[in-house]
């Protein structure tokens, strides 16, 4: 599930990453690979705080976006490019904003697809708590 999450971010990185003289070739791979991690990040952290039906809400409801997980993952790639490719702030949010709400939004319909069983709710949760919990079945409990 990650390595797709890898490839679904580098699909998407075009303009924002890939043609952007701001990241020079040799980090290309690391931004995406940063762009990756801070998406899983949240949504893990989401599952760690107890938020799990908002988390699953955020999946079962498209066109969200100005949804909290969307502005925390983009904040949490802005700070990564500011801090470890010394991208100034305003630049680094442009990025960020770029590639991380299209790839969420794409994270969703691949979420709904029938085709793609490795970003399924109940696979992407399962692999996000470290496949510790069956999450059909907590999912199935969860009434929204």
């Amino acid at each position: 599930m990650f390595e797709k999450l890898f490839l679904l971010v580098k699909n998407n990185a075009g303009t924002a990453v890939i043609s952007n003289p701001l990241i020079p070739e040799k980090y290309r791979d690391a931004v995406i690979n940063d762009a990756s991690s801070s998406i899983i990040e949240v949504l893990k952290g989401q599952m760690e705080s107890g938020k799990l039906k908002d988390l699953v809400k955020y999946f079962q409801f498209s066109g969200v976006y100005n949804n909290p997980l969307i502005s925390s993952a983009v904040k949490k790639f802005a700070n990564k490019l500011n801090n470890f490719y010394n991208i100034d702030s305003a630049e680094a949010m442009k990025i960020a904003n770029a590639l991380i709400p299209p790839v969420m939004q794409e994270m969703i319909r691949e979420s709904k697809s029938e085709q793609n069983k490795e970003f399924a709710l109940s696979s992407l949760l399962s692999k996000l708590s470290g496949n510790f919990i069956d999450m059909n079945v907590l999912l199935n409990q969860i009434a929204i």
